[in-house]
C-alpha cells in the first residue's frame, strides 16, 4: 500500500482530475458556480479513488481490519454524493428534499459498521451484503432517473442536440455503477473513470453551447442563425422576425439594466410560444428571429398569437413580420420580406401611440 501503487492503478484518473482542475481555474467564460461544483465533484472523485484503493488492499489481506467497514462506507456514501454533485453541475437549484436521499444513504450505510444492515465484514474479512445491500445502487438509479426526467422536461432544453449528451451520461453512469454487481471481475474504478469522462464531455458541451448562445437571453446567437438555416435548408418552411418597440426609450429613462432585463423578459415570451420545430434567436441588439421547420402558414399565425398574448402579461411590445418559403426563396429573401412586413407592423406601432420613432 504506497503512492507508487496507487499511482499504477489509478495515473490516468488522476492526470484527467489534474487537467479539469487545471482547464477549470484558468477559464474565463464559464460561471464561476459551475466552476466551483465542477472542482468539487473532481474533488469527490479524487477522495473516492483514494479510499477504494486503500479498501481494496485491506480486502486483499487475510486479516481483519476495522478501517475496512469505514471505508466501505466512505465508499458507498462518496458514490452517491458524487452523483449528486454532476447533477447540480447541469441542475443547480433543487430543493432540500433532493438531498434527502444522499444523507439516508450516508446514514445506514455508516450506522450498517455496526448493524450490518447494508454491509458486514466478517472476521475472516470476507465482504457480504446485508438485507439493504442494493441500497445504494437503488438511490443512485433514482437520482439516474431524476436527472432524465428533469433534462426532458426543461424547457431549454427542446431539440436533440441539447439533451443527447446528458442522456448519454445517464446511460454511461447507469452502465458502469451496475456493471461491477453483473461480473465480479470489474471494479469500482469504472465509476471513477467513467463519471470524470462523463465531467470532461459536459464540459466541453458548456463551452459549445457558450459559442453558440446569447449571453443575456440564453436564447441561440446570430452565429447559430447562420449555421441553423444552412443545416435545416431542407426543412425551413418559414422565418419569424421580431424587433422590440421602443427599447432606446427604455435605455434612455431608466438605463441600459432595464434595457437588458427587457430584452430578457420577451427572449423568454418568445420561446415559450415557440415548439421544438422552431429555433429562436436573437441576432442584434433588439432583433430577434424565428426559424420555423415544417410548419405550416397557419401554425406560424398561431406562434405570432402565442408571442402577443405573452407580451400582454407584461410592459413591453414588438413589432412581428414573417415569411413563408418559396420555390426560389434564399435566406436573404425571406428575412427581408419577414423584416419589411415587421417595419411596416412597427411604422403602424408608432403611428398610433404618437411615440418618437426615433427612440426604437
Amino acid at each position: 500500500m504506497t503512492i507508487v501503487g496507487y499511482l499504477e492503478e489509478h495515473y490516468g484518473l488522476v492526470i484527467l482530475l489534474f487537467g479539469l482542475f487545471i482547464i477549470s481555474i484558468s477559464d474565463t467564460h464559464l460561471d464561476r458556480s459551475v466552476i466551483r461544483r465542477i472542482i468539487a465533484s473532481n474533488f469527490l472523485l479524487f477522495v473516492y479513488s483514494i479510499t477504494c484503493y486503500l479498501e481494496e488492499y485491506l480486502g486483499d489481506q487475510n486479516y481483519y481490519s476495522p478501517l475496512r467497514p469505514f471505508l466501505s462506507a466512505v465508499n458507498y456514501s462518496l458514490i452517491v454524493f458524487t452523483l449528486v454533485h454532476i447533477i447540480m453541475i447541469i441542475y443547480p437549484k433543487h430543493p432540500f428534499i433532493f438531498w434527502i436521499p444522499a444523507f439516508i444513504n450516508t446514514f445506514l450505510c455508516f450506522i450498517s459498521i455496526e448493524t450490518g444492515i447494508v454491509f458486514t465484514i466478517s472476521k475472516d474479512n470476507h465482504f457480504q451484503r446485508g438485507t439493504l445491500g442494493y441500497l445504494t445502487y437503488f438511490i443512485t438509479v433514482v437520482y439516474l432517473v431524476y436527472f432524465i426526467g428533469k433534462t426532458f422536461h426543461s424547457r431549454n432544453i427542446r431539440h436533440i442536440e441539447d439533451y443527447s449528451l446528458p442522456l448519454f451520461m445517464s446511460i454511461n453512469s447507469l452502465i458502469c455503477i451496475m456493471m461491477p454487481l453483473c461480473f465480479d471481475s470489474m471494479t469500482r474504478h469504472w465509476f471513477n473513470v467513467t463519471i470524470s469522462i462523463d465531467i470532461v464531455f459536459y464540459y466541453i458541451y458548456l463551452l459549445q453551447q457558450y459559442t453558440k448562445r446569447d449571453s443575456l437571453t440564453n436564447l441561440l446567437n446570430r452565429q447559430s442563425y447562420y449555421s441553423d438555416a444552412d443545416k435545416y435548408n431542407t426543412t425551413l418552411t418559414a422565418i419569424v422576425a421580431m424587433d422590440m418597440n421602443g427599447l432606446k426609450d427604455i435605455n434612455d429613462r431608466n438605463g441600459h439594466t432595464a434595457g437588458d432585463i427587457a430584452l430578457k423578459t420577451i427572449a423568454d415570451c418568445f420561446l415559450r410560444a415557440s415548439n421544438a420545430n422552431q429555433r429562436v434567436y436573437r441576432i442584434g441588439g433588439d432583433e430577434y428571429v424565428i426559424l420555423c421547420n415544417s410548419t405550416t402558414e397557419d401554425e406560424v399565425k398561431d406562434l405570432i398569437n402565442r408571442i402577443k398574448d405573452d407580451l400582454k402579461n407584461t410592459t413591453y411590445s414588438c413589432a412581428i413580420g414573417y415569411a413563408m418559403k418559396q420555390e426560389d426563396s434564399t435566406l436573404d429573401s425571406l428575412y427581408h420580406t419577414a423584416d419589411k412586413m415587421m417595419y411596416e407592423e412597427k411604422k403602424k406601432y408608432y403611428q398610433q401611440s404618437g411615440k418618437d420613432r426615433r427612440k426604437r
